[in-house]
């Protein structure tokens, strides 16, 4: 069961350059917007206001976005009859008159499947409430045999055992999947799966009847970031693993780019010095000097020289970042993977490189650090759910 609310179309394929990890819709709304707009764009403000602030009463949501009172009794009722909003009491009134009805989003009203495609031997995935807490947890093991239709029927298996566990309205499916995604949510390329131009996020949508959006799980992984974590309106989030990708996030608008590939930082040659042979067939790649296999087995082979080897690889980081972070004049740079591996050694020195490698004094102050998230790709799926059915993120 799904609420009823308005989608708006992804841009046209050659146009998107910046946009909405969700259904169309900016990150997070600012400010009012020209008359024809104002109706979508208001209802996401009153939404947006209640999901972070709290509850409130409807002269306070007046007055905390700038809507006059007439605007927000209009958008409430709607957003109450759609059961999105609900009245959780009086507030007890300090002077005379009639004691202001306190309203909020309906927390525990509705629930948000977030999947997560991206892991080497398993889909993971989970039933969350509006506010990513985890309510129900599944995992489906991989095929042996990398078979495109085998790894889409693990998908739906896991996918209906969430459904299954949901004890209130789903009110959508979020997917990160690894690999090059479209807006329209066709996969373009997921090696590791065997997917190419796989049209995942239709197949699913007619499999379940519910809305669905199929996201790179590194894009999904930078909102979870944006909307749960301590990050800032411009952040790039890069996730190192098995491989190494990055989601984008500058001026409080997700960076996809016009091939869909922003953020696909694995397969940049950082260096002069070759480097070590990388799947792709080229020597030095990201992927290839920071991949968490590659160095775990370095420490096993050398354990006395673990603190160089992380830091080495950390500089690496740092180079291949550096122009990125001065082209998009990024304030921040957040880590998701082992802790073990990207800790102190890892950090620093990827920040020094960063640094020495910005102009100085302008990019002195971009911070890198570890993220504190949890199941990241999982909770940013949700995300996308909730900025595409909300306009909230």
């Amino acid at each position: 069961m799904s609420i009823p609310l308005d989608r708006q179309p992804s841009a046209p394929a050659h146009a998107v350059v910046s946009g909405s990890f969700g259904g169309g819709r900016g990150l997070r709304a600012m400010g009012k917007v020209l008359p024809e707009q104002a109706r979508a764009h208001n209802r996401s403000l009153v939404l947006q206001t209640l999901y972070h602030r709290g509850a409130m009463s409807r002269a306070d949501l007046s007055r905390e976005t700038g809507l006059t009172r007439v605007t927000i009794s209009d958008l409430v009722a709607e957003c109450i009859s759609d059961g999105v909003v609900r009245e959780i009491g009086v507030r007890e009134a300090a002077g005379p008159g009639k004691p202001p009805i306190v309203i909020d989003i309906d927390r525990q009203g509705h629930q948000i499947i977030g999947v997560d495609l991206s892991g080497t031997d398993a889909f993971q995935g989970a039933v969350l409430d509006l506010d990513g807490q985890m309510l129900h947890r599944r995992t489906v093991a991989l095929p042996a045999e990398a078979d495109p239709e085998q790894a889409y029927a693990a998908a739906v298996e896991l996918i209906r055992a969430l459904v299954g566990a949901a004890d209130r309205p789903v009110l959508g499916v979020g997917v990160g999947s690894p690999g090059i995604v479209r807006p329209d949510g066709t996969v373009l390329s997921a090696p590791n799966l065997s997917w190419v131009d796989m049209p995942i996020e239709q197949r699913l949508h007619d499999e379940f009847a519910l809305p669905v959006l199929v996201r790179n799980d590194a894009n999904a992984a930078v909102l979870a970031e944006y909307t749960f974590g301590a990050a800032r309106s411009d952040i790039m989030l890069v996730r190192i693993g098995r491989g190494v990708g990055a989601g984008l996030i500058a001026g409080g608008q997700a960076v996809i780019g016009g091939r869909f590939a922003a953020g696909e930082i694995g397969h940049v040659v950082t260096g002069t010095d070759e480097g070590p042979l990388c799947a792709c067939g080229n020597r030095g790649c990201l992927e290839a000097w920071v991949n968490v296999p590659h160095l775990l087995e370095l420490i096993a082979a050398e354990p006395d020289r673990r603190a160089d080897i992380l830091a080495q690889a950390g500089t690496r980081l740092g180079i291949a970042i550096a122009p990125i972070v001065a082209a998009l004049d990024l304030s921040q740079v957040v880590l998701a993977g082992s802790a073990e591996l990207l800790g102190d050694e890892f950090v620093d020195a990827a920040t020094r490189t960063l640094h020495a490698r910005t102009l100085d004094g302008v990019f002195a102050d971009v911070e890198i650090r570890l993220t504190q998230q949890r199941d990241i790709v999982i909770r940013g799926a949700a995300v996308m759910v909730l900025s595409a059915q909300l306009g909230v993120s």
